[in-house]
């Protein structure tokens, strides 16, 4: 643990913890850390959640598989994120969804009993460390909110543009790189690759977008 504490410290769920105090805390709270390769799984669904994960490198994908194979990712965590909050501090702490890690993968794992009830020596920076993780869960709530609003357009233009438009604002310019591929972008809008390929190109040939890859501008 101690290697990485540089890069530990910059994370949000950590800010305004000093660094002389992060490996300490680490320690008092029974964290961990794991590495992944592409494509495997950190937790499947119906699995209790016990750990908060916080991701130090790397792409992981919570996912959402039906009884018929067909997969949903529900959010895309980067580098810094948190995830399996939501069920490792619910009642029953069984998961309902996988993460799947979508490339090579550095995971911090923090017990979430241990975050949540301050431990004996009362250490100083327990307030500080519960009240960055209630700003991540609520970050985590407006990304819930936003994949929401995506979903229940109805056609699968309508679906492009409100992604393409809330990239837009999240980059703050009509022209940004988002982090998915097309398929990790099909499954995200929960339709066939095949057909988003193609109403990007009639998008594309109605003057409404230009894209080359990952690489999208709007132009209307």
């Amino acid at each position: 643990m101690r290697n990485y504490i540089d890069e530990i410290k910059t994370l949000p769920l950590f800010t305004g913890i000093k660094h002389e105090d992060l490996e300490p805390m680490l320690t008092c709270l029974g964290s961990y850390l794991k590495t992944y390769k592409k494509g495997q799984f950190v937790s499947l669904a119906e699995e209790p959640l016990k750990c908060v994960g916080v991701l130090l490198s790397g792409k992981v994908h919570m996912i959402k598989e039906d009884l018929w194979g067909n997969k949903t990712i529900l959010v895309l965590i980067k580098e810094g994120g948190v995830f399996g909050e939501t069920f490792a501090c619910g009642s029953d702490m069984v998961s309902t969804v996988t993460f799947v890690t979508a490339s090579e993968c550095k995971v911090l794992f923090m017990p979430f009993d241990r975050i949540l009830h301050s431990c004996n020596l009362s250490c100083v920076f327990h307030h500080r460390l519960i009240e960055n993780m209630v700003r991540l869960i609520a970050d985590k709530n407006v990304q819930f909110l936003e994949r929401l609003e995506v979903a229940s357009k109805r056609t699968l233009r309508e679906k492009i543009l409100s992604f393409l438009s809330a990239q837009a604002e999240f980059h703050d310019n009509r022209e940004f790189v988002i982090s998915m591929g097309r398929l990790e972008l099909a499954d995200y809008l929960c339709v066939d690759r095949s057909a988003l390929t193609r109403e990007l190109s009639n998008m594309e040939a109605d003057g409404l977008i230009e894209y080359e890859k990952n690489r999208f501008k709007i132009l209307q």
